[in-house]
């Protein structure tokens, strides 16, 4: 693994691979770059892949522990993209790296980006009065603070139980028979720092885009189970006519695109959070 330094001063870890059209996968929250390890033989046959630890994540400390922010993980985006030279790229992100790339559409445009592909992500974590598409269900501000007690009380447990508890019912019942794969992840979620992770949750669920999904450019794909059913928004809907695809992927839960009993050195990431 190699790094770049962001614009603050920061280490940016990533692990850099492949040949081909340039690739950059950003995983979700408390994740880190080898979420992606099961598919890296595939892509890196086709792409030169960029795939990072977002500040705060993969056991990297931070500088400065309040810094890890969805806004500063796009400008670390755009550092990274400079840094590299790179043009015409496909992002992917997942979760939190969905949010991520809301975020950099905002600030920096499509600056370095010729498609994009957003799996499993509502661009509003948070339900409202005026918003009932949020990626865990009914989950409020209340909620949240609830959440926010669980995760300073203990981290692991935390995550496991906004997983857990959120629409996919093989999630909670997984959780609640403690399958392996759960305890691998609550192994894993216990060895991190939770401050710069919770901060992190802060931001993204402060973060609302909705306004950005009627404005993407680009060609973009959205893969999403967890909202999937009957709860895709209305704006991302309008936002896919303008060459834009919708795809339904067969049930997994929200924790890790590499969700599975028994694949690869990541074999289950079930407990991942957002």
């Amino acid at each position: 693994m190699t790094h770049f330094l962001a614009d603050d001063g920061e280490k940016i870890h990533v692990k850099i691979s492949g040949e081909g059209s340039p690739l950059i996968l950003l995983h979700g929250w408390t994740s880190s770059s080898d979420e992606w390890f099961p598919f890296m033989a595939e892509l890196n046959a086709k792409h030169r892949v960029y795939r990072w630890d977002a500040r705060g994540h993969g056991g990297h400390t931070l500088a400065h522990p309040g810094s890890a922010t969805v806004e500063r993980m796009a400008r670390d985006l755009r550092n990274l993209i400079d840094h590299y030279e790179i043009a015409d790229a496909t992002a992917t992100g997942h979760s939190m790296g969905a949010l991520t790339l809301w975020q950099y559409l905002r600030d920096h445009g499509t600056h370095g980006l010729g498609k994009l592909c957003l799996i499993d992500q509502s661009p509003k974590l948070l339900t409202t009065d005026d918003w009932e598409h949020g990626i865990y269900g009914d989950f409020g501000v209340d909620r949240n603070h609830e959440l926010v007690s669980w995760l300073r009380d203990d981290f692991a447990e935390g995550v496991l139980k906004l997983t857990a508890h959120g629409l996919n019912k093989r999630a909670e019942e997984k959780y609640l028979q403690n399958a392996s794969g759960w305890q691998r992840s609550r192994a894993a979620l216990s060895t991190q720092n939770p401050e710069p992770l919770i901060n992190c949750w802060l931001s993204l669920t402060a973060a609302d885009y909705r306004d950005v999904l009627a404005h993407i450019r680009l060609a973009a794909s959205h893969g999403d189970e967890t909202i999937g059913r009957d709860r895709v928004p209305d704006a991302g809907v309008e936002a896919g006519r303008r060459g834009k695809r919708l795809i339904r992927p067969k049930e997994t839960g929200h924790g890790g695109v590499a969700e599975c009993e028994a694949g690869g050195r990541r074999g289950s990431d079930a407990g991942r959070g957002g």
